[in-house]
Order: structure tokens, then C-alpha cells, then sequence
């Protein structure tokens, strides 16, 4: 009895490592993984460098810094994404099942601190890099004839205010904000400073000429975006939030905002209208007319 179970034994370990010598492993599965890899890394390639995701010409010189800091970031982590992924196409290949074996590595220790080390000073040179083209039209003070508006936001619309012809602004009561009646921004009619301030729903300046916002918001945090000036800031209530810029370009351009503000998020839109040096005095002309035809009603 007890030999008849060594003899079975002995079999059954000798059919046991006849198919372990049998089984040579399976390299097509790897191989077909590794080529998938390797053509959507091409497929991705090709269509960054050759498809046309460029977006409008920027018409200020910090948006034109915005899109050089864009190009290089995309270039930087582009190669480490190629290199990531044909990578990790060549460790299928190299360690695919050979039909032994697996065995546990416990990695390089060196390795792991070099390229953690690496992406580290990647990461902290594009923010170095990175981080005039942001400062300059918020943290840099604006020139001292820089035209001065507000940009006061609510569900769901726009007001830019201009100071008018005394060059300040008048002063505001959240309980007299009446957009019914013609003052959507709560102007206290008793401070003359206020009573030459013209309220649009559209920003219009004059071209290279220096811009300077003071954003605001009368609910919710909204913002205030617009693509050809690559300039995007949130408005946040009880804050006055500036920015500044000089658009070198005439023409219209949209205002959206990106924050989810509400229902009506979708429609909270209004325009830049960049014009010439003439046309912005025209209208700031036709604009102080009207406070003052309303004004004497």
C-alpha cells in the first residue's frame, strides 16, 4: 500500500514538472499589450503635434507669456508621458510570463529617490518658471494712468462701473441695490462721487492702454474669464480682487464665467469690446449724456 502511494506520488511529481517544462509562458498577450501601448502613445503624439487645439491669438503681451509657459509645460510633461508609457510597454515585454517562477523584487531604492527627486525640481521649475506671467497683472502694481472699473458680479449678469468725469468712485449700499429701477449696484444717490459713475452691462476700453479691474460679487463666487486675454479670476463676495492688462488687439471678445453659480449659470455672459483710443471717448461721451438725461428725470 505504502509503495503504490510513493509510486503515485513520484507520478504525479513528475506530470507536475512535465508541465512546467511544457508551459514556455504566453508572449503574444504581452506583446499585443505592448503594441496597444505603443500606438496609442504615437496615436496621442500626432494629434497634440499635428491637430489644431491651438486656441485664439492672445492680444495682450501676458497672454502671449501665458501660451509660451503653456507650450513648455505640455513639452515637459509630454516626454515624461512617453517615456512613462513606453516604459511601462517595455517591463510587459521584459517580465511577461516565461513559464517559471514569479519572482518578488523589492525594487532600487536609488532609482525611486532619483526620479521622485527629479520630478520634484520639474514640478518647482515650471511654477518658478511660470509664475511672472502670473504675478505680473496681479501682485505688480498697475501704472499710475491705468483706466480704473469695476466688475461687479451676480446671478446671472455683468455691471462694469466707470468712475466718470471726477475720476472716483461713488459710494455703495447693499440694501439700495434696485436693478428694477436703474441701480443694479446700490449707488448711494446722496454721494456726489457717485452720481456721474456710469453703470454698463458690456466693458468696453480703448486699445494699448493699460486696464486696471476691481472685481467684485454681490452673492456667490462667480468669475470673470476671457480667452484672448488668458486672464481668469474668480469673484468672491466681500473681496475687491484686482487684475490689469493692456490689449494690444480691437476687437469683440466673450466674457463668461466659469463658476457653477446657479440655475442660470449657463447664460451669465457679456463682451469685451476692445476699440480705438476715439471711439472709447465717444463712448464714454454718449454714456455720461444718458446718467444725465436720467439723472435730470
Amino acid at each position: 500500500m505504502r509503495r503504490g502511494n510513493k509510486r503515485a506520488g513520484q507520478g504525479g511529481g513528475a506530470a507536475v514538472g512535465a508541465d512546467r517544462r511544457g508551459n514556455a509562458g504566453s508572449a503574444a498577450t504581452a506583446v499585443m499589450l505592448a503594441a496597444v501601448l505603443a500606438a496609442l502613445v504615437g496615436a496621442a503624439v500626432y494629434f497634440f503635434v499635428f491637430g489644431n487645439w491651438n486656441p485664439p491669438p492672445a492680444i495682450t503681451p501676458i497672454g502671449r507669456d501665458v501660451d509660451a509657459q503653456y507650450r513648455l509645460t505640455l513639452i515637459v510633461t509630454g516626454v515624461a508621458f512617453i517615456l512613462a508609457q513606453l516604459g511601462l510597454a517595455f517591463a510587459i515585454l521584459r517580465y511577461r510570463d516565461r513559464g517559471t517562477r514569479a519572482r518578488y523584487s523589492h525594487g532600487n531604492g536609488k532609482l525611486e529617490l532619483i526620479w521622485t527627486f527629479a520630478a520634484a525640481v520639474i514640478f518647482l521649475g515650471l511654477g518658478f518658471v511660470g509664475y511672472r506671467a502670473w504675478s505680473a497683472v496681479r501682485l505688480v502694481p498697475p501704472l499710475p494712468g491705468a483706466i480704473r472699473i469695476e466688475v461687479v458680479t451676480s446671478q446671472f449678469v455683468y455691471n462694469f462701473r466707470y468712475p466718470g468725469p471726477d475720476g472716483k468712485f461713488g459710494r455703495t449700499d447693499p440694501k439700495r441695490i434696485s436693478p428694477s429701477t436703474g441701480n443694479p449696484l446700490g449707488i448711494d444717490p446722496n454721494d456726489p462721487a457717485g452720481r456721474d459713475d456710469i453703470v454698463v452691462p458690456t466693458l468696453t476700453v480703448p486699445v494699448n492702454h493699460q486696464i486696471d479691474l476691481l472685481i467684485h460679487s454681490q452673492d456667490v463666487i462667480h468669475s470673470f474669464f476671457v480667452r484672448e486675454l488668458r486672464l481668469q479670476q474668480d469673484a468672491v463676495p466681500g473681496l475687491s480682487v484686482p487684475l490689469h492688462f493692456t490689449p494690444e488687439k480691437i476687437g469683440r471678445y466673450d466674457i463668461i464665467c466659469t463658476q457653477l453659480c446657479g440655475l442660470g449659470h449657463y447664460r451669465m455672459h457679456s463682451y469685451l469690446d476692445v476699440v480705438s483710443e476715439s471711439d472709447y471717448e465717444n463712448f464714454i461721451r454718449q454714456q455720461e449724456q444718458f446718467s444725465q438725461q436720467a439723472g435730470g428725470q
